[in-house]
């Protein structure tokens, strides 16, 4: 057979990303518009996310822990700089 100059394209699952994310920084936007920030530890096979030293976008107040419900999260955004 002769080869192409097609890349071979790798297939990324979207709970590999959130995996290789744990314990990084993230940016959650969640369906009622808030968006949140903080250190992914945690998540189930539901997407409920387990934050550590969390801040809200209008808010500068940090939360030690949050839990956030996987069937209100719109995106998660890894490896941010905040």
């Amino acid at each position: 057979m002769s080869e192409t100059n097609e890349e071979t394209i790798q297939q990324i699952l979207p709970l590999e990303i959130i995996d290789r994310s744990v314990g990084k920084k993230v940016k959650v936007l969640m369906t009622s518009n808030k968006e949140f920030y903080g250190k992914l530890i945690g998540f189930d096979d539901y997407v409920n996310m387990v934050l550590e030293d969390v801040t809200e976008s209008d808010n500068d107040e940090v939360v030690k822990k949050m839990l956030l419900n996987g069937g209100h999260i719109a995106m998660i955004i890894p490896d941010i700089n905040v």
